[in-house]
């Protein structure tokens, strides 16, 4: 790319906005602990807000005015030829990153106004997260540990810890050894922003996990170069996220479940059937790791969804 090029689309590697792009995303990494995916996340959507900002000879976010940013969000929406349109999901999210950028900028004096302050997101559709039932949760545990393999004893353990203490995919995979506690029945789980929770675990789990790391682990991190990971691959490192997912899908095939299985769906299946048994919405907001209570009551209406369906299937004059 030309010089003349990268003036024109904004990207220049010294720009103002660069420059204040980078610093914000520093700012999110030192001082607030943010996870390395939310940044990358931010990034992109910052990459293509600068791209667009660039097609308006903009390279200064003290220019930006409230029409360029309700114009960009307009632009996601529409698409380009280079770029589909986004969903309202995808593109409130992108919206999500350039307000905090401009709020950021202007508490830090670095800009007069806040100009993407008056654009509001657009309305995203309210969907329930899919959970499956606990009848299926067993059938895909079982379907987990075909045969005595340490991957298959690996994949039993992982998926009680991801049902079990309802924990994130990235959480699972990055524990260690040292933060499980199978006396206490308890994991140590590292969520979002690096917020620490201590969360129990029931007999099953235990169970899976202390048969994984007497029987199996040993064996696989002999093939290591040495790793306090809990969870390994069968060359003795760290389990990624790919392989934790090839694992939970091959399982879920074994198990014939029609519905799409991801490991996000252990976790909504966790929460919807707690508060099917009764816990307090507050309880499962922390078990979770919830920053608020208001993203855990999603949960709440698959249990209100729930009842709709027994009162229709049972009560005479339901229908």
């Amino acid at each position: 790319m030309s010089h003349s090029d990268s003036k024109a689309d904004g990207t220049q590697a010294n720009s103002p906005l660069t420059r204040s792009i980078r610093g914000w995303l520093d700012h999110l990494r030192v001082e607030r602990g943010a996870a390395d995916n939310t940044l990358t996340s931010y990034r992109r959507d910052l990459t293509r807000y600068q791209q667009f900002l660039g097609s308006r000879g903009i390279s200064d976010p003290a220019r930006v005015r409230e029409p360029d940013v309700a114009d960009f969000l307009a632009s996601l929406r529409q698409g380009t030829l280079q770029r589909p349109p986004l969903s309202a999901t995808s593109a409130a999210r992108s919206l999500v990153a350039v307000r905090g950028f401009h709020r950021f900028l202007a508490l830090e004096g670095a800009t007069g106004t806040d100009p993407a302050s008056g654009v509001a997101p657009p309305k995203v559709p309210k969907r329930l997260p899919k959970a499956i039932s606990i009848t299926e949760i067993e059938n895909l545990l079982s379907a987990a540990s075909v045969g005595d393999t340490p991957a298959s004893l690996r994949d039993r353990a992982m998926l009680e810890v991801l049902y079990g203490a309802g924990a994130r995919i990235s959480e699972a995979v990055g524990l260690d050894l040292d933060d499980i506690d199978l006396e206490q029945g308890s994991v140590r789980l590292f969520g979002k922003g690096s917020r620490e929770r201590i969360v129990p675990f029931g007999s099953y789990a235990a169970q899976a996990l202390t048969a994984y790391t007497v029987r199996a682990r040993p064996t696989m991190a002999q093939r290591g170069r040495g790793t306090p990971a809990l969870f390994l691959n069968l060359r003795g490192a760290r389990l990624s996220r790919q392989g934790a997912w090839g694992a939970i899908h091959a399982a879920a095939e074994r198990a014939g479940l029609s519905a799409t299985v991801s490991p996000h769906t252990l976790r909504h299946s966790f929460a919807t059937h707690m508060l099917d048994g009764g816990a307090d919405i507050r309880v499962v907001q922390e078990l979770l790791g919830h920053a608020s209570v208001t993203t855990t009551q999603i949960y709440t209406l698959v249990t209100v969804q729930h009842l709709r369906e027994v009162y229709a299937e049972a009560h005479p004059r339901a229908r």
